[in-house]
């Protein structure tokens, strides 16, 4: 505040100071500036200055002084201007005049009002402004976790493992536990600057496709302490959240410098909503005019969507034409402006981008609910939407798009698994629901969309071979004890007891060789992998003792003693019983396309560091996962 305060009285002076020398009268005798022609009066001789002569001034004293304060003496004044004659030539080199200070002359009360006009209109109070020592959104009392977790932290150490979570994760639970992390109101770690502290997290949810809570956590910190990374993290999540106007008060503020053709129109589009229409629209058709400078080549799209929603924060009457023909591709700009105008991208562009642009388009309320579904489908299984958020966008398109041929009859078999008198069919609209998924991301979101369908299910041994299904169905929303109720109609070395020995908030019966030898009997899976993350799980746990395991482990080839510096890394955490940093390297750790990419070791080592800090339940269900979904 202290150096703004400093700029402002700068910038005040200058103005003050311009202002005081287009006041002053010209230094020509009278009649040289006169522009008639006529012969000018002639003057009397100026008199020299010296040290006693006071200063002429056109000023007198404010009539406002108050009488208690002493009025300054009178000044002498003259009628025309006091000229300085010219030295006469001694031969000596005159010493150089002293240089008058330019602020002399000028009213201070003329500057404080100066410096309060170019003040902010809004500013915070110093006993306002938020700490950057602690930066996030959910506070240890509300769900969060410690704040002190990262109180100790290497900021580098920190900053290289975020910085290095690009991908997405293979794990659902994995994905909600580092969204938890991430969000957590946590101290700023050794040797970096709480701003970019905010803004590492918010560049990884936003990888993550959680672009409202990234959104969230770039507003926790005051706009005037952005840093060039906080500034980024803000742009892609504006855009993502499709309000390119959140951006304004960063453009204004550090941000008013930054080159590059997205702040050029982001500032044009501020100009807009602030009252400055018509420039504002002038300075976009001047860069439609020069595209091609700092855009890049054939770009002219970009520009077009930031004058048709500049346009609507107007009064000018103009019809903005989009036209997609010439796009090869989806950016976040664009996806981020179209959304903003209600516009949806064609789908020879939404197909090529993938889950990036369904990330974006699940939480967007101007699609079409039928096209929010279809992204569903995809962001449930990642983690980013819950049961409960699936049901009821699947309870909107039953009540108002009920006639859509695609989504309504899915919308009535999702009233049978739920509402159907009889458990058959109900369990037959269920497996209805995951049959017609299409592809195995699909069908894992039905899961997700099924979960308390499933949990309605009573247990029983003619449903036994539905078992896995409704029971990693329920798993999917953490209902535990609903699904260890089927332990009982499990055989044995099934995978739905394989399940449920990982997932059961309580440690079921001993676990044996035989037991474990029948699970890998059983195994379907491309090389055993189900029985390798059976027996990951169990260690992780402590659900199966040392020996059992050491053998199970030579039986499957496989080398659960193997260390790399990512297990030091996450092993060293959970020794010094920290929650947070075990969380982000638990992300670190799961990043990959599929679970057919991550690895027993990998496993285990997650599993059994997320036991030792408090994290039982996410490691239960994570483990558990890891068997259903290969």
């Amino acid at each position: 505040m202290k150096g703004r305060a400093i700029r402002l009285l700068a910038a005040a002076a200058a103005i003050a100071v311009s202002g005081s020398l287009a006041a002053q009268q010209s230094l020509l005798p009278p009649g040289f500036d006169d522009k008639s022609g006529a012969e000018p009066a002639r003057a009397p001789a100026p008199r020299p200055l010296s040290a006693a002569t006071p200063r002429a001034t056109t000023s007198a004293p404010r009539a406002s002084t108050p009488a208690a304060v002493a009025a300054p003496q009178a000044v002498a004044t003259t009628s025309s201007p006091v000229v300085q004659p010219l030295p006469t030539d001694t031969g000596a080199t005159p010493p150089p005049a002293a240089r008058a200070d330019p602020l002399a002359g000028i009213d201070p009360a003329l500057i404080d009002e100066l410096v309060e006009k170019v003040r902010p209109k809004y500013d915070i109070p110093p006993d306002a402004q938020r700490s950057l020592a602690t930066v996030g959104l959910v506070a240890q009392a509300d769900g969060g976790l410690p704040a002190t977790s990262s109180h100790y932290l290497n900021g580098r150490f920190v900053e290289g493992v975020l910085g290095a979570t690009r991908g997405p994760l293979v794990s659902r639970w994995g994905h909600i536990l580092l969204r938890r992390a991430l969000v957590s109101r946590l101290d700023t770690p050794v040797g970096m600057n709480g701003a970019d502290w905010a803004a590492i997290r918010a560049q990884v949810l936003l990888r993550m496709g959680e672009a409202d809570a990234a959104r969230a956590l770039v507003q926790q910190v005051d706009s005037g302490n952005f840093t060039r990374s906080l500034e980024d993290a803000a742009m892609g999540s504006f855009l993502a959240t499709a309000d390119p106007v959140g951006l304004c008060p960063i453009s204004a503020l550090t941000a008013a410098g930054r080159t590059g053709w997205d702040w050029s129109l982001t500032r044009a589009i501020c100009s807009a909503f602030t009252g400055d229409g018509p420039p504002a629209l002038s300075q976009l058709d001047l860069a439609m005019r020069r595209r091609g400078g700092s855009l890049p080549s054939g770009d002219k799209i970009d520009i077009l969507l930031a004058q048709k929603f500049a346009g609507s924060g107007t009064n000018a009457r103009r019809a903005v034409q989009i036209e997609w023909k010439d796009v090869d591709k989806l950016t976040p700009w664009r996806s981020g402006l179209a959304l903003a105008t209600g516009i949806e991208p064609p789908e020879a562009l939404r197909k090529p981008a993938g889950s990036d642009y369904d990330m974006v388009a699940v939480r967007a309320p101007m699609l079409p609910l039928a096209a929010r579904a279809a992204a569903a489908e995809v962001a449930a299984g990642r983690g980013i939407l819950s049961s409960a958020a699936m049901i009821d966008l699947w309870s909107q398109i039953a009540a108002f798009d009920a006639d859509d041929a695609t989504w309504g009859p899915q919308t009535a078999l999702l009233r049978n698994a739920y509402v159907s008198p009889d458990a058959a069919d109900r369990l037959a609209a269920i497996k209805s629901l995951w049959s017609e998924a299409g592809d195995p991301d699909r069908a894992y979101s039905r899961l997700v969309l099924t979960a308390y369908a499933a949990a309605r299910i009573v247990p029983n041994a003619a449903m036994t071979d539905d078992a896995a299904g409704l029971v990693s169905s329920m798993l999917t929303a953490g209902l535990d004890r609903n699904a260890a109720r089927w332990t009982p109609f499990t055989p044995v070395g099934s995978e739905a007891w394989g399940i449920l020995a990982v997932a059961s908030p309580n440690k079921l019966a001993a676990i044996g060789a035989d037991q474990l030898g029948q699970f890998k009997d059983g195994d379907s899976s491309s090389g055993a992998i189900r029985s390798r993350f059976l027996l990951a799980g169990l260690m992780g746990l402590g659900r199966v003792d040392a020996d059992t395991a050491r053998a199970f482990a030579r039986s499957l080839s496989l080398d659960m003693a193997r260390e790399t510096r990512w297990t030091r890394a996450i092993d060293a955490a959970a020794d010094s019983d920290n929650p947070a940093l075990v969380a982000m390297l638990a992300g670190f750790g799961m990043q990959g396309a599929g679970w057919d990419k991550m690895t027993a070791v990998h496993l285990y080592h997650i599993v059994s560091a997320l036991r030792r800090v408090g994290f039982e339940g996410e490691a239960r269900m994570i483990a558990a996962e890891a068997i259903s979904r290969v």
